[in-house]
């Protein structure tokens, strides 16, 4: 009788996961062996070159599904590739403000928003904002040659330029973006409304003129809690009175019911509200 072996399972990676920015998406590394934390700053290899970063997640292990495998620690960072890496930024700033001057002297439609060079200095990554396409290709000729490095031009929205520059938010704190929120969702009105917020634009905006991404936080908690309340326009049986429900009041747990008799708003609590006899709900007709 033929006897076949087993498929051998793969052998399993040590792997962290680190990051490239404050708030960047996390990329999962092989250690290589290396013993690091979570905070270090490390060398890591890339698919153009060497790059600085930073560790995320602690080590666990990680068994490849196919032929892939990730990417690799080189080493942790020492005295020299922190030299190197503020080497990279002062030749940032430099570059930002002569590459600022070259697009206004052009009369470019388009705003310098950073400016990146890579940790072995041999390519310059160039972010900027503009409403409508823009040919750069003459800017970037002519960056490459005064630079003698790679230049690659990125165009990025208004909540990425933000994102990128950081500020303070008005709750006085550092926006969500820059400090340590990596995914831009959708936002829309109707979670202002969901929260009973005022639909002011200058108070649903936030530094980068969109809607605040801090509407989406408590949003799902709101909707939970207004569906433990009757409706607005449900008749309900009341303790302090009959009358048909004018406001939910979520973070209360309570509405405001307006009073058949007199015309009076009353606010309500679910105990303050008259059960079905056996069902346990509470009791509601439609109005008329």
């Amino acid at each position: 009788m033929d006897e076949r072996s087993p498929d051998k399972q793969p052998p399993s990676r040590q792997v962290v996961g680190v990051r490239f920015k404050v708030a960047g998406t996390i990329y999962d590394y092989d250690t290589n062996g290396f013993a690091v934390a979570v905070g270090d700053t490390v060398i890591v290899e890339g698919e153009r070159g060497t790059a600085m970063a930073t560790v995320a997640t602690p080590v666990r292990e990680w068994r490849p599904e196919g032929a892939g495998r990730p990417l690799r620690v080189l080493k942790k960072a020492d005295d020299r590739d922190y030299a190197r890496e503020d080497e990279s930024r002062r030749r940032s700033r430099e570059t930002h403000e002569w590459l600022r001057d070259t697009i206004r002297s052009r009369g470019l439609p388009m705003k310098l928003v950073k400016v990146e060079y890579g940790f072995d200095g041999s390519k310059a990554t160039i972010y900027f904002f503009s409403e409508n396409r823009v040919d750069f290709r003459e800017l970037v000729r002519d960056v490459a040659q005064s630079l003698r490095v790679r230049v690659e031009m990125k165009q990025i929205g208004a909540r990425d330029e933000t994102k990128l520059i950081g500020a303070l938010g008005p709750c006085g704190r550092e926006l969500c973006c820059s400090s340590w929120l990596r995914e831009f969702h959708a936002i829309s009105v109707k979670m202002a409304k969901e929260q009973d917020l005022s639909l002011n634009p200058s108070k649903l905006a936030g530094m980068c003129g969109r809607l605040k991404c801090c509407l989406r936080y408590e949003y799902e908690t709101y909707l939970e809690l207004k569906r433990a309340l009757p409706a607005v326009g449900r008749k309900v049986t009341c303790v302090k009175g009959d009358g048909v429900v004018v406001k939910q009041l979520p973070m209360r747990e309570a509405v405001l019911v307006r009073r058949d008799d007199d015309g009076t708003e009353v606010e309500a609590t679910l105990e303050d509200l008259v059960e079905q006899k056996g069902s346990g709900v509470v009791s509601e007709t439609q109005t008329p």
